[in-house]
């Protein structure tokens, strides 16, 4: 190909969007892909291309690249960003080459501006080897699907044009054009998985069978058509049987097919960003969350979430501190963060008489006198008489009667004055909290999100 056939192609990939960030680590297919993308502003003069270098702290060379970077970037007249990211502490956890990964693409979430894309280098050779990869961990059609040309991406997009390019026609293009690269010391180290794959099996495939990457990239895309054909058919029959809480019926669920049954989880799953099960995780799911006894508070952990039963429904919640040792003393006339990503409370007049409620987030309430000291806690215990009930009932007994889950108990901001419950922000009102009537310097507390002041949905 001359160097107008790869600037049209990498010109369809990126269509009319004009400011691009590019992944750039000074190896081949990244600059192959930034030299494309230089010439092509000669074409698109609105183009507005910038770089970005992640520095792992992986290899001793890392300075050295980012240096090298820095000069290709300065020859070609292209903002270069350097972040700096430590996969390390993850690589325990799970493996050096997914803990970079992990910490590189957040940075780049991070350093996303808006309306601007992200675009990646890889090619062919690499697709076939994330295929392999998904084979050898035993994945469905969505992990054959492998690598899209075109994905969502935080708030944006991530394009990677160089998909259909073999690295031996990358290698070509940039000897044809005199360019200079970096090669990454770990490359030859077939610890690495996908070094094992691209050095030690590839390489025997394709001499027997010179199109297997293609042939891989072709079984990928109808993996992808196949998955997306699937979510399709499935995401009206999820969207029924979700509660308000996106919630998934169990009842419903019963109803099913095991197979019909394990794709609609995954699916309901991957909506909350979770980490996929398999098929043995599935199946412990269901048999120890779903099928477990009505009294019983099951609960699965899957990476940053846990999945858990209430009230005939499998609720996939984000794991939280405990906070039930908190108390956070209150100055009432400033607004209190609360912990743990929960939001803060905002204290104002109640200027209207005799009515009690504004919204299910905010309360009214009697204000506190001067010698009773405000805090919030998040755990209290005993009998507890609440505005308009004749009688008291426990606490466990109002949160079921409020249908509360038991993992949201301990999150709930509760107001005492001194060591008095006051109310349950966004539940109830204490018979000990109740504002008084005619009065209009009554307290109107309301619970506001983390980012906005808006009372929490």
């Amino acid at each position: 190909m001359n160097q107008q056939i790869w600037i049209n192609q990498v010109a369809e990939c990126v269509a009319e969007r004009n400011k691009l960030l590019v992944a750039f680590s000074g190896g081949l297919d990244s600059t192959v892909l930034l030299h494309i993308l230089m010439k092509l502003r000669y074409q698109r003069p609105n183009l507005q291309l910038r770089a970005i270098y992640i520095h792992h702290h992986l290899s001793q060379f890392a300075d050295q690249w980012g240096e090298h970077c820095q000069k290709i970037c300065n020859q070609w007249q292209i903002p270069l960003s350097i972040i700096h990211v430590n996969a390390k502490e993850k690589a325990k956890e799970k493996g050096i080459e997914a803990a970079a990964r992990q910490a590189r693409y957040q940075a780049f979430s991070k350093e996303l501006d808006i309306e601007e894309c992200l675009l990646t280098a890889q090619h062919l050779d690499d697709q076939c080897e994330t295929f392999l990869l998904a084979l050898k961990r035993g994945s469905g059609p969505a992990g054959l699907s492998s690598m899209a040309k075109c994905s969502v991406f935080h708030h944006s997009l991530l394009l990677r044009p160089l998909l259909g390019v073999t690295r031996r026609q990358l290698e070509y293009y940039a000897q044809q054009e005199q360019l200079i690269w970096v090669e990454d010391d770990s490359n030859s180290d077939q610890r690495y998985d996908r070094n094992f794959i691209r050095q030690g099996v590839l390489p025997i495939i394709s001499q027997r069978w010179p199109h297997f990457a293609q042939s891989v990239a072709r079984s990928a895309e109808l993996c992808a058509e196949q998955e997306l054909l699937l979510n399709e058919l499935l995401h009206e029959q999820l969207a029924i049987i979700q509660n308000d809480e996106n919630a998934i019926s169990i009842n419903a669920l019963q109803m099913m097919s095991i197979q019909r049954r394990h794709v609609l989880l995954r699916l309901w799953l991957a909506q909350h960003n979770c980490k996929m099960p398999s098929r043995q995780q599935l199946g412990l799911i269901w048999q120890e969350i779903a099928l477990s006894r009505i009294d019983a508070t099951p609960c699965i952990r899957l990476g940053e979430f846990e999945l858990r039963r209430f009230q005939q429904y499998l609720y996939c919640i984000k794991r939280y501190d405990d906070l039930r040792q908190h108390i956070l003393t209150w100055q009432t006339n400033e607004i209190l963060t609360l912990p743990n990503y929960l939001g803060m409370l905002i204290r104002t007049l109640h200027m209207q008489k005799n009515k009690y409620n504004e919204n299910k987030n905010s309360i009214i309430v009697r204000p506190a006198e001067l010698n009773e000291l405000v805090t919030i806690r998040f755990k209290t215990h005993g009998s507890i008489k609440i505005v308009g009930r004749s009688h008291s009932r426990t606490i466990k007994k109002l949160w079921q009667e409020f249908s509360i889950p038991p993992w949201l108990r301990n999150r709930i901001p509760l107001l005492f004055y001194n060591d008095v419950l006051i109310a349950a922000l966004g539940v109830f009102v204490t018979f000990d909290g109740k504002p008084r009537d005619g009065e209009t310097n009554n307290w109107l507390i309301k619970w506001c999100k983390h980012d906005a002041y808006t009372p929490i949905d």
